[in-house]
């Protein structure tokens, strides 16, 4: 069994003031010395770099499509283990999950699954006495929802405040807190999505700083912690990298290097444990500053990120671009999600990348986004032909062309089409995926640098 007080954040619709009441909540309680598990609905991977700098513990993700709700409430036992609380913040609209497939991957059914009391982010900027209608819709809605109170956010005075007050105390809802109406937190977006703590760095934790200032002065803290402390043992074990392999009794662990810095911030913590539960050790290396790879380097992953916004740094590092070259026409296994795929292409931008792969990327208008069904259709060293896996994609680049002559993924959702590079021991591709869904592809990838 495992017992967690934890809240659910989630609101009627996007920008109602998710990410900062929950980065701000978790900021408050982690000033308290309490241990914040920090947990994010759906795929995201740029707000839980902004809950990591809240809490000093790794943001993790609860995607009930890429990873199927049978691992929701392990995956969120093993990164709430120890702790004194865990906030999960919540997706678009609290009912709105993949398109087309009711509930699935909703910020309902991660709240179920979770059995985990909702805290419901109202923007109260446009109405007043509405706001009572609007909260017992959404309250009523799904009774397996448990929403527990509501968070009034942008507030315009006193007056507007004891409006909307009056107007929920007919909801049997209480108010956990009131954000007033005021100049944004400095988090700057892009492509639907916040700035990255990496690229921001001193001005990210002030921004996380003031979160935390403004939903301490607004929220009653105790009343969020009793409210928290409500939600039942889960049953369920909690998941464990020790799934991917079991690390071998002697010999060496190769070197997998993992890119990160500002250019490459997209990972979900999981895929490191899988790979060192493999037996792999994991080295991570920075392509906008280190000129050479990792020493031993058997193995590279190259994960998402904005290369565009760093295109002429990337290319500028002449020595790392000729390794990773040498290493991947060598045969090395490589594993490069979207923005690695850019990394690996001859050229982002017209700025020279690394030319593993023969194709050119470009920015363009055209925001791709959303989930995927795919099917490896090759062997390589991150996945058996025929393997079926479940992704994302989001990105505002294209890739030209967009599959090799040996793919990497043939895509079945939403249209069907041939999709990234596999060649030597390279698998390349603008698909994001959960491999705590399918861990052997760890175990796969390592097995693999181990042979070299």
């Amino acid at each position: 069994m495992v017992s967690v007080p934890r809240l659910v954040i989630a609101a009627p619709a996007s920008n109602s003031g998710k990410t900062t009441v929950a980065t701000g909540l978790m900021a408050a309680f982690a000033a308290r010395g309490l241990a914040v598990s920090p947990h994010k609905v759906g795929p995201d991977y740029i707000d839980p770099g902004y809950h990591s700098l809240a809490t000093g513990r790794p943001g993790r993700n609860l995607d009930a499509y890429m990873c199927g709700p049978e691992l929701v409430a392990p995956l969120f036992a093993h990164g709430a283990a120890g702790c004194d609380l865990a906030v999960v913040e919540g997706v678009m609209g609290l009912y709105d999950g993949a398109s087309g497939q009711g509930e699935l991957a909703s910020t309902a059914q991660v709240a179920k699954l979770l059995k985990a009391p909702v805290v419901l982010v109202v923007d109260a900027s446009s109405q007043s006495r509405s706001v009572a209608a609007l909260v017992h819709g959404f309250a009523s809605w799904d009774p397996q929802v448990r929403i527990g109170g509501v968070i009034l956010n942008k507030v315009a005075s006193d007056r507007h405040e004891a409006l909307l007050r009056d107007a929920l105390d007919e909801s049997g809802l209480p108010v956990l807190g009131v954000i007033r109406r005021a100049p944004q937190v400095a988090t700057p977006s892009r492509h639907l999505g916040l700035v990255p703590v990496a690229e921001r760095q001193g001005d990210a934790v002030e921004a996380v700083r003031a979160m935390g200032e403004r939903v301490r002065a607004g929220c009653d803290l105790e009343a969020l912690m009793a409210l928290a402390r409500t939600a039942p043992a889960l049953p369920d074990e909690p998941w464990t990298p020790a799934y991917a392999a079991t690390a071998p009794a002697q010999g060496p662990r190769p070197v997998v290097a993992v890119a990160g810095g500002a250019a490459f911030t997209f990972a979900y913590a999981e895929h490191a444990e899988l790979l060192t539960a493999a037996g792999a050790e994991v080295v991570v290396f920075d392509p906008l500053r280190d000129e050479k790879l990792p020493v031993g380097t058997a193995g590279l992953v190259i994960g998402g990120g904005f290369p565009e916004m760093y295109a002429p740094e990337l290319s500028a590092n002449e020595p790392l671009r000729r390794a990773v070259t040498e290493l991947a026409l060598g045969g090395a296994p490589v594993a490069a999600e979207c923005a690695g795929l850019l990394y690996l292409a001859r050229e982002l931008d017209g700025k020279p990348m690394c030319g593993v792969l023969d194709a050119e990327a470009r920015m363009s208008d055209r925001l791709t986004l959303g989930y995927r069904q795919a099917v490896a259709v090759s062997d390589s060293p991150l996945a058996a032909a025929g393997t079926r896996m479940r992704g994302h994609e989001f990105h505002r680049t294209v890739l030209e062309p967009g599959a090799g002559p040996v793919a990497a993924w043939g895509m079945h959702q939403p249209e069907r089409r041939m999709e990234g590079y596999v060649q030597r021991g390279v698998h390349a591709s603008y698909l994001h995926t959960h491999w705590a869904a399918s861990p052997e592809v760890a175990r796969r990838f390592v097995e693999h640098c181990r042979a070299r």
